[in-house]
């Protein structure tokens, strides 16, 4: 008979503050100082704890690594901050466009194909 364990899923708050800029700068191959750089012209913002202690999440690093991604392609900061801002625009609109789907399915059947002359 076959064994089944149970194990603990953890569930992580992408917003909790929790990496030191340390462990983030190893995380994501950039010096501490390039990311305070960052922090300087408004390309992430790190929550701050007793002073000046800089905390980063989940969502901090992935932006980092998008940060970094998009600078190995050659991409200047000023296109950075422009892709950054346009991408959680489009997040934002995918999930209203769900939204609305949604709320359309539950109200009227899907649309039929348009007939071919």
């Amino acid at each position: 008979m076959m064994e089944i364990q149970a194990c603990a899923v953890e569930v992580v708050d992408e917003d909790q503050p929790r990496y030191r800029i340390g462990t983030v700068a190893a995380m994501v191959q950039l010096h501490p100082q390039t990311i305070r750089y960052y922090e300087s012209i408004g390309l992430i913002s790190p929550r701050r704890v007793r002073g000046r202690i800089r905390l980063y999440s989940e969502r901090d690093v992935a932006r980092l690594r998008q940060i970094v991604e998009l600078t190995q392609l050659g991409v200047n900061l000023a296109g950075v901050e422009i892709i950054l801002r346009l991408r959680e625009q489009i997040s934002v609109l995918q999930l209203e466009i769900e939204r609305l789907r949604a709320i359309l399915g539950a109200e009227s059947p899907p649309p039929s194909e348009p007939e071919q002359l």
